[in-house]
């Protein structure tokens, strides 16, 4: 008897398996994350797991910032028989292959935060995209920075009428980079402002990068800086601390730095007084929608009943909001 009663539940967690339902009985699901120690992504990491408590079983794994890591992340779970994958790619250009191999294995796919190409997006009918609107983010960032200049004669120091800025970027091709770039200069030059561009290279995304970024730029530029735009806040928490190493933000000694992302630190310096501004990139609701869509397509459901608005029947964009020392209490 006790021989038959084994055996019998050797073929039941045989049966989990090759179904691609956990033990448990609940969705199993694999999550990548381009790499753990990137400040946003641990916010969205940290969502996806919290809605997926009572729901599904989540793998979440950390792709390193290398792609043929998560390649390799990605083949683990299709062999796991995940019933969906949620993917933050390493490499935008690299969801085709990603795609190509979920599609043979009917395993249905949502990336998230970083935008795949149009082209791929349309290689089949089991793949969505949750993210944010980057252009959003650049006009809200560049329009927090026109405020303050139009409310603040002081900040422009020399006087001539054009705003003299550095641009720390994110990472080369990155939409986000790209676009942030591009929507925040364009908002001061729509408002009327002129704009007098003194450098521009990325940071990676990384706080001491920009630091040592900040420090270069200080050395050649010195107090001809007016504002140091930075595609996210880590980038700009390590512009501060260049800046506070040469004695801004005491005194009358001051500096324009903008950001997005509004995580804890940043709304920390807000508080401080050494960030103006940020955008909140909506970690949260990312991470939830990201759970929600993977969540349905593993149990079989249609997407469209996960409560969100789909776009285009792909697309989750999730708004951004402008964050300054007059509402950050609300995003604390």
């Amino acid at each position: 008897m006790k021989r038959l009663l084994f055996a019998l539940l050797i073929v039941a967690v045989l049966f989990a398996g090759c179904s691609g339902k956990a033990a448990s009985g609940k969705p199993k699901i694999g999550a990548a994350i381009y790499k753990f120690d990137d400040t946003f992504m641990s916010y969205v990491r940290n969502s996806i797991t919290e809605n997926a408590k009572d729901k599904a079983e989540v793998e979440v794994v950390d792709s390193q910032n290398a792609q043929p890591t998560q390649n390799d992340q990605v083949d683990a779970f299709l062999s796991k028989k995940m019933n969906a994958i949620a993917i933050n790619p390493v490499d935008r250009t690299a969801a085709a292959s990603i795609i190509e191999k979920a599609k043979a294995k009917k395993t249905p796919v949502v990336f998230f935060n970083r935008e795949p190409l149009a082209e791929d997006m349309g290689k089949w009918d089991k793949v969505y995209y949750v993210g944010a609107k980057a252009e959003q983010s650049g006009t809200m960032q560049g329009q927090i920075v026109v405020d303050y200049w139009k409310a603040n004669a002081a900040a422009d120091k020399n006087k001539d009428g054009k705003i003299q800025y550095i641009m720390l970027k994110g990472e080369p091709g990155h939409q986000d980079a790209e676009l942030r770039t591009q929507f925040s200069i364009k908002a001061v030059t729509d408002a009327g402002i002129a704009v007098d561009k003194l450098a521009e290279d990325t940071a990676m995304w990384d706080r001491p990068k920009a630091f040592d970024k900040m420090k270069a730029y200080l050395a050649a530029y010195k107090d001809k800086i007016e504002v140091v735009f930075c595609n996210n806040d880590d980038m700009a928490l390590g512009a501060i601390e260049a800046l506070k190493a040469e004695g801004y933000f005491a005194g009358k000694k001051q500096i324009v730095v903008v950001g997005v992302d509004a995580t804890a630190p940043a709304l920390q310096a807000l508080e401080e007084g050494t960030l103006l501004g940020t955008v909140l990139n909506d970690a949260k609701n990312q991470g939830k929608a990201t759970f929600d869509l993977a969540y349905a397509l593993a149990k079989g459901e249609d997407v469209a009943k996960a409560g969100w608005e789909i776009t285009d029947g792909k697309y989750v964009w999730v708004p951004y909001q402008m964050v300054t020392k007059d509402n950050y209490k609300n995003f604390k």
